[in-house]
């Protein structure tokens, strides 16, 4: 061994030694950005060391895209919004897949024109590589899609779609087969390449917006998996060890989303949540009754409570309400109200999506408690402030076996003295039942955009 391959297998050990511990110290809120800038420095190093392998004759288009890449992602990072960083996730898991899968079309055309060097353990990886990187790229794609609100957010059913899903994927398998037996045929891995993409959108679009959390974490892991794939591939261990690494952590946060909303990965996946309003829920919205509540009313329950417990949602983020919130928090903590904040595993688009959106209006992490830390506290609390949330606080979860949501663990709001709610309106929200929660004879709903509501009631809370 040559003293350059010494030196580049010692920058891919120090790399991936930046993941680990870089995904370490993601778990901290406190070490996150500095474990997120480690992990950066490591992929730097080991994208430096790859420079040097031997075989590369023309660096030209390496830094080309290297200069075109870095222009856009910062670009892409200083303009998107908090509340679209959802969509930003779902984009870099496609990117992610969709690149493992160039690299195995690369790698494909390589060894057909010399089949002899050729192992069949290089085979299988490229056609796992190619069909793992076309479904997570068209899959996110779709994902982003959902999440803007380009695609339709419901789950978007067909005719014998699992039998049609079941046809794709055996005849993906099957031509994956038949390249890794007789290898070239470009036409069949055409073929195999136009299948997986198709098979990404059609696994896709059943899957309503409500198990969108989930969908990341699961195309996350897929992403990691491709990139591992392609690692096995182009021998390259760092990239192994990066793609084993998101693999596994995707794999644990989506079964521990499931286990949030109490779902096993086959009724997300394959099921349709939340894909209409049910009759009888809307029968129900006729014969019962809401309790509106002013901004100067709402002003007077907070000021004078002991503790509130904030319950963010999709509706903060919607209305960019995070800022509001945390002024709204700071006021009455000034007047001694102990003011602690209810997450949700499953609110919002992705996970720790309100846990991102606090944290960029500066609200304390040590305020931030997750469900299972804060249900408790409900019964104590003189308040319950629901912003924007909705299916994360329905009592019906706990009760109603017909409801989509029922099992779905959630934040009990209703067992706090005093509930207000902050929602535009009476909308289901995406598993498109009625809250319960809205008809409590504790809960007094204030109605218009929560970032507008939570002004009137800072502005309120000062004239007290």
């Amino acid at each position: 061994m040559s003293v350059r391959e010494v030196l580049i297998a010692l920058a891919y050990m120090v790399a991936s030694a930046c993941f680990v511990i870089g995904l370490m110290w993601l778990q901290s809120p406190k070490r996150a950005r500095a474990g997120n800038l480690l992990s950066s420095l490591g992929m730097l190093l080991a994208i430096v060391a790859t420079l040097f392998v031997s075989g590369i004759k023309d660096y030209t288009m390496i830094i080309i895209g290297a200069l075109i890449g870095s222009a856009v992602g910062a670009i892409m990072a200083r303009t998107v919004q908090m509340t679209a960083m959802p969509q930003m996730v779902g984009l870099f898991n496609g990117f992610g897949g969709g690149a493992s899968a160039l690299v195995a079309a690369a790698e494909f055309f390589k060894y057909a024109a010399d089949p002899g060097a050729l192992t069949v353990d290089v085979s299988i990886t490229i056609m796992l590589a190619l069909i793992v990187g076309a479904v997570t790229f068209s899959g996110s794609m779709i994902a982003a899609g959902k999440l803007q609100g380009i695609v339709n957010e419901r789950p978007i059913t067909y005719p014998y779609q699992n039998f049609i899903n079941l046809i794709f994927f055996l005849t993906i398998v099957a031509a994956a087969v038949f390249l890794v037996i007789n290898f070239g045929h470009p036409w069949v891995f055409l073929y195999l390449t136009i299948a997986s993409l198709i098979f990404g959108v059609l696994f896709t679009i059943p899957i309503g917006g409500a198990d969108m959390p989930v969908v990341i974490c699961f195309l996350n892991a897929l992403s990691g998996v491709a990139a591992a794939m392609a690692g096995f591939v182009i021998k390259n261990n760092a990239l192994i060890i990066a793609g084993s690494l998101v693999g596994a952590s995707g794999v644990i946060l989506t079964q521990i989303m499931c286990w949030a909303m109490n779902r096993p990965i086959t009724n997300v996946l394959f099921g349709a949540f939340g894909a209409v309003v049910t009759a009888g829920s809307s029968a129900t919205a006729t014969t019962k009754t809401v309790r509106p509540i002013q901004a100067d009313e709402a002003a007077i329950l907070l000021a004078y409570a002991q503790l509130v417990i904030i319950v963010p949602g999709y509706g903060m983020a919607v209305s960019q309400a995070q800022h509001a919130v945390r002024q709204l928090a700071d006021e009455l903590a000034k007047r001694g109200v102990t003011v602690k904040y209810a997450i949700h595993p499953v609110a919002g688009r992705m996970p720790g999506h309100m846990n991102v959106l606090l944290a960029e209006a500066n609200v304390p992490y040590d305020q931030l408690y997750d469900m299972d830390q804060i249900n408790d506290e409900f019964q104590n609390a003189d308040v319950a402030l629901i912003v924007g949330a909705n299916d994360v606080v329905n009592p019906a979860a706990r009760y109603d076996k017909s409801s989509p949501i029922y099992g779905m663990p959630i934040l009990n709001a209703d067992h706090a003295k005093q509930i207000i709610v902050l929602k535009r309106s009476m909308n289901p929200g995406f598993a498109g039942i009625e809250n319960e929660l809205f008809y409590n004879e504790k809960t007094r709903m204030l109605f218009g955009d929560a970032k507008e509501s939570l002004t009137k009631l800072i502005n309120e809370v000062k004239n007290i």
